[in-house]
């Protein structure tokens, strides 16, 4: 997509309004001739940076409620017409399933590994552990000897704290984020604002 604009896209693996952004992203690449670069992180990692984590401990405000963030996560994927079920805890920490994605990257399937942890999150219901992770590369074409290294790897891992860096630098504080040049869009709810910028 020569000349195309370039939308950076940093993502939770966990997070339902990433899920929920990221059912937009193919509609608006070819609506207005632009290409999302996915950047996954551990969005708790992230706020953490930062200080405040608004989802440690006791709700700050109604909308980090647990019971209002699923409704509202139900009724935007009315909205767009996808799938949505509460997700189970995850039985392994939230950072690996960054890393996965960017371990899959290095045989060239990161969103594809994005959007299948998203399916097994948010539509299949599944409770996210090694053994699931370590199933990832079949369905995803990859060497899973390669994968399994790659996961484990401290390259991997210096590449998320990287991204980390990179996205508290810019100010993001949370995902999902967009960037459209300088300008920064957070939210899924904030995606009408980055189609009128794209559009203007």
């Amino acid at each position: 997509m020569p000349g195309a604009a370039e939308i950076d896209f940093y993502l939770g693996l966990g997070s339902r309004y990433s899920y929920l952004a990221a059912s937009q992203v193919e509609r608006i690449e070819k609506t207005y001739d632009c290409r999302f670069v996915w950047k996954p992180i551990a969005s708790g990692a992230l706020m953490d940076r930062r200080g405040g984590n608004p989802f440690r401990g006791e709700p700050l405000s109604g909308q980090y409620d647990w019971g209002y963030r699923e409704y509202d996560a139900k009724c935007w994927a009315d909205y767009y017409g996808i799938p949505f079920r509460e997700p189970i805890g995850f039985r392994v920490d939230p950072d690996r399933l960054a890393l996965a994605c960017l371990a899959a990257d290095r045989q060239g399937a990161l969103v594809p590994c994005c959007r299948l942890l998203q399916q097994l999150i948010f539509v299949d219901g599944v409770a996210i552990d090694d053994t699931v992770l370590a199933g990832l590369a079949e369905p995803l074409g990859l060497d899973a000897e390669v994968f399994q290294r790659d996961l484990q790897a401290p390259q991997t891992r210096a590449r998320h704290e990287r991204l980390l860096d990179e996205a508290k630098g810019r100010g993001a504080f949370g995902v999902p984020t967009f960037f459209l040049g300088d300008r920064m869009f957070w939210g899924n709810d904030r995606l009408v604002l980055l189609e009128a910028a794209l559009a203007a």
